[in-house]
């Protein structure tokens, strides 16, 4: 990955024994932010995302089955195929997320920096664009 791309992997601790994997994430330590909301997606049938956070850093791990997150930031759109749960995905705040490729089984886990707010989040690409044409960062 490249300083252009609109998110970043990081491997969280995970002890693994014969009785299985354990994996923790401890915010502040593990994650560039702490953790202020923690929600999960499952027996979605259908794409999901189609927005972007104004002022939320997230980290989305998927530990069951399999998706496609395809990020977009200002100059670049990369997909990154979610299906290890000892990994998550680092998404900056104003990047857009789309999700799709879900594999029926699929658990979405989002680690949030803030509480949501539905005015801090928008809602479709075209919002999106025309707030980062006002907005330089």
């Amino acid at each position: 990955m490249n300083n252009n791309d609109p998110g970043r992997w990081i491997d969280l601790p995970a002890n693994h024994d014969p009785r299985g994997t354990l994996t923790s994430i401890e915010g502040g330590q593990d994650l560039p932010f702490e953790i202020q909301r923690i929600f999960y997606m499952h027996h979605m049938t259908a794409d999901r995302g189609g927005h972007a956070h104004i002022d939320t850093d997230q980290l989305v791990i998927v530990p069951a089955g399999t998706l496609t997150l395809r990020l977009s930031n200002r100059t670049n759109t990369v997909e990154f195929v979610m299906n290890n749960p000892d990994r998550g995905l680092f998404i900056p705040r104003l990047v857009f997320i789309d999700i799709c490729n879900i594999s029926p089984d699929a658990v979405c886990l989002v680690l949030a920096s803030t509480h949501y707010q539905r005015h801090q989040s928008l809602r479709d690409r075209a919002s999106w664009l025309a707030y980062l044409e006002k907005h330089t960062l």
